[in-house]
């Protein structure tokens, strides 16, 4: 691997972990404490993994770490496929270190009461609509992300505090019917170390959808021409 390809990739690793043990985490910390970090200790716990890490990183690897931001970015011809290969195999394996060191860390009660933080749908969600909520809270993100970090006009120097205040909304809004991953590597990481597949094909197809979807309508309607 080039180094013009395996920084990057090591970046995205980097930042995707920090998301997997910073935002599953504190879903696993608000069960050890009894419920006192809540679901808008949840939410910021992720929107300043992500907006912090976003910003650590965007000048290496754009500050993808998320699957569904690097299709967007592939989809609407701003990365080759094989970059997008390789950053979403780095995100896969950060967000599968994150996973494991969360094991390490954590007790195993609090682990196994909340599956490691593995998204799940709410009480009376289906997959179907979990899948729809988790396309319109990713196409929300990645619309985001190309307007104030693709965008040459857009505000880039607070690119890192919209994205994460954008993840924030989200989980506020959508954590208790999807948890609101918009990540496929979210779901993935804990999901590898606590063996909770239920669902899992929601948090890859609703965020990859929603993805798209967004950068090709930033791309083709909104972006300067």
């Amino acid at each position: 691997m080039t180094s013009s390809l395996w920084k990057p990739a090591l970046a995205e690793a980097v930042g995707t972990f920090t998301l997997i043990f910073i935002g599953a985490g504190s879903i696993i910390a608000d069960q050890l404490s009894g419920g006192r970090v809540g679901l808008v200790g949840v939410a910021l716990a992720h929107g300043l993994a992500i907006g912090t890490m976003v910003s650590a990183t965007g000048h290496i690897s754009g500050g993808h770490l998320n699957p569904a931001v690097t299709t967007g970015f592939v989809v609407a011809r701003r990365m080759t496929a094989r970059m997008g290969a390789a950053y979403v195999l780095a995100q896969l394996v950060g967000a599968s270190v994150g996973g494991f060191l969360l094991v390490a860390s954590f007790p195993e009660a609090a682990r196994q009461a909340v599956h490691l933080g593995t998204p799940a749908l709410g009480r009376g969600v289906t997959p179907g609509v979990g899948i729809v909520v988790e396309a319109i809270l990713t196409f929300l993100l990645v619309f985001t992300i190309f307007g104030v970090a693709v965008d040459t006009r857009g505000p880039r120097g607070t690119a890192g505090l919209m994205i994460g205040l954008v993840i924030a909304m989200d989980i506020l809004a959508g954590g208790v019917l999807t948890g609101a991953a918009m990540n496929p590597a979210r779901a993935f990481g804990p999901a590898l170390f606590s063996g909770t597949w239920q669902s899992q094909i929601v948090y890859w197809v609703g965020p990859l959808l929603g993805g798209a979807l967004a950068a090709l309508l930033y791309e083709t309607a909104l972006a300067r021409t």
